[in-house]
């Protein structure tokens, strides 16, 4: 007989009833019924009941162990009486009566229970979190990490792609989010840094010669966390191919998705390929975010003209228009017979949001005479209201919500708005995945706070306005072959078709004040290889933890990660940070100064 186990804690069934059994794993739960003994073992694969006599000479060891110790157990398989049958567990209809009982690792008393999957501050949970791990909830979110890479991985290789290892240690980039810096002791004075993503490794790759790369990549960005984003490191499924276009990329990336989370998404409907696209300037206009929730079926509506007709009275939204503000229309399905309380709601919510508040107008139909009712519905005409009808597709069980202010303003509260409406009024279908790309990215944006152009998504993009005309272009009007594939309303990944022309790189950086020689300083491996011989290329990252949260139907990433930071970025298991001390700190060359208070 095997040291510890001739089966696993899932595999006993009654095909098995009479056989002599060893089993090893967890106390998962006990019952002390006197006379008898009942516990749970549990390990990675399942629960097996084990009872256990008084007579038995083993019965006051096992009458004392605590939860959670580690044993092995020798028994008989026996079958359990149709009225104590568990029909939850696979083993359920076979019980192991023991016969030798051996402790393998006694458990101290625990700081949090793993029976019971409830609730424990996450502070408890990530410093004890090899105990959380335990918890069925969690270690299956982890298998189905696991899962969902293996899946990505066999998929790409089968598509042709090459798996390759980018290095860790890297050089400060200027461009995106905060590095990671480390010191380097060989170099006193100088610094690696951790790279934020492969970007400009995986574009080397391709100017190397190779066609199809991969990897599952760890990226590091030294920002705060979120529900949806750890605050130190992130995993991505990095993708980058030469002598492709935007459609090629597409056609990789679709199948890919429509099999994983058909796979792996619990029976939920996914959207089938080709996925819907959406350009960002409608995406922006019809649904008040560049990460769409197409589960929603709100979309909202410019009506400034409509706002500017004489027959409309309202003097504090014209004054907006007159300065260069719009007005956007967010409609409320279904709600005419909502209480004032349910309108005034949403105009103090909005306010609270940062806005300057949402009008509101009810309608009902008076003798096949469409009427607003509400505060402002008075202001309209007959006309007006009409016209409102027709462009919001509306019906007399409906009201309308009115944003007005300057267009970003305008666009994040009406965003949030439709997404509110969409969940308070049940309109959200959770048995679907809705994917879609969303596409033409602006190159550029104006920042008000720098009062100057600078890059409105990824530098490296080619956008789509000729070289030669380039420079005779209102940067603010030039797009870029840059994509964002989302799934309801959570951003997977970004991409690019890369600017594989030096001359261009130049032109595009310089519309944000870069110089030649501060290209060629800034970004000196990247510009080198571009300038012998680079093929057009692109890809994209999907984020690995983003997918599994969706398919795990979790809100927070910390929930499928193996060993997460907390969102002051402090591994609470292992205590990181961590103070050096002065040998460690004198070798690298550094010297620690107190942040003053």
């Amino acid at each position: 007989m095997h040291k510890y186990r001739t089966h696993t804690c899932s595999e006993i069934t009654k095909k098995d009833a009479g056989a002599t059994v060893k089993l090893s794993g967890w106390i998962h739960r006990k019952r002390d019924h006197g006379n008898l003994l009942f516990f749970d073992l549990r390990d990675h694969f399942g629960l097996t009941q084990c009872v256990m006599e008084n007579s038995n000479s083993f019965f006051k060891i096992a009458e004392k162990i605590k939860p959670e110790s580690v044993v092995s157990v020798v028994g008989k398989v026996i079958s359990r009486s149709s009225d104590s049958v568990n029909k939850d567990l696979f083993t359920g209809e076979v019980e192991v009566k023991i016969s030798s009982f051996d402790i393998l690792s006694e458990s101290k008393d625990l700081p949090m229970p793993v029976f019971g999957e409830q609730d424990y501050p996450e502070e408890t949970r990530l410093k004890y979190r090899f105990l959380d791990l335990r918890r069925e909830e969690m270690h299956e979110n982890i298998i189905l990490r696991s899962k969902v890479i293996s899946f990505i991985r066999n998929k790409m290789i089968d598509s042709g792609f090459l798996e390759f290892q980018t290095p860790i240690l890297t050089a400060s980039s200027p461009e995106g989010a905060r590095d990671f810096l480390v010191p380097s002791r060989v170099h006193p004075g100088k610094f690696y840094a951790l790279p934020q993503a492969p970007q400009q490794f995986k574009q080397m790759v391709m100017i190397s010669g190779f066609d199809k790369y991969f990897q599952i990549a760890p990226c590091f960005r030294d920002e705060d966390g979120r529900a949806d984003r750890s605050p130190g490191e992130h995993y991505q499924l990095d993708i980058e191919m030469a002598f492709v276009e935007q459609d090629d990329v597409f056609k990789i990336v679709e199948p890919l998705f429509f099999e994983l989370f058909t796979k792996f998404g619990k029976g939920k409907e996914v959207s089938k390929n080709p996925f819907k696209r959406i350009t960002y300037k409608d995406s922006m206009l019809k649904y008040g975010t560049d990460k769409p929730d197409l589960r929603n079926p709100i979309e909202i509506v410019d009506v400034t003209e409509i706002f500017k007709r004489d027959d409309v009275k309202l003097d504090i939204f014209k004054k907006v228009i007159q300065k260069g503000g719009i007005v956007r229309a967010i409609a409320a399905p279904n709600t005419s017979s909502k209480p004032r309380s349910f309108f005034d709601g949403y105009n103090n919510w909005a306010k609270e949001e940062g806005a300057k508040g949402l009008g509101y107008i009810i309608l009902e139909k008076n003798k096949d005479k469409f009427v607003g009712k509400g505060p402002i519905g008075k202001f309209f005409s007959e006309d007006a209201i009409n016209l409102l009808v027709k462009a919001c597709k509306l019906n007399d069980k409906d009201s309308v919500f009115f944003s007005s202010d300057r267009i970003n303003e305008v666009e994040k509260i009406s965003g949030i708005v439709r997404q509110k409406l969409g969940k308070d009024l049940n309109l959200i279908n959770n048995k679907k995945f809705e994917f879609c790309w969303i596409t033409d990215y602006p190159m550029y944006q104006y920042d008000e706070k720098e009062k100057k152009i600078d890059f409105s998504h990824n530098p490296f993009s080619m956008p789509k306005t000729d070289i030669k005309n380039f420079d005779k272009v209102d940067p603010l009007s030039i797009f870029a072959y840059q994509y964002d594939l989302v799934c309801n309303g959570c951003e997977i990944s970004s991409g690019a078709i890369r600017n594989h022309l030096p001359d261009l790189m130049y032109k595009v950086f310089s519309k944000v004040g870069y110089s030649k020689s501060e290209v060629n300083s800034k970004f000196e491996g990247m510009i080198k290889a571009l300038s012998y011989g680079a093929p057009p290329h692109g890809g994209m990252a999907p984020g690995i933890d983003r997918i599994v949260m969706l398919l795990a139907e979790k809100e927070n990433i910390r929930e499928i990660t193996l060993f997460p930071m907390n969102q002051n970025a402090q591994d609470l298991l292992m205590g990181a940070p961590s103070d050096l001390n002065e040998p460690q700190l004198k070798e690298l060359n550094i010297k620690v100064i107190e942040k003053k208070k």
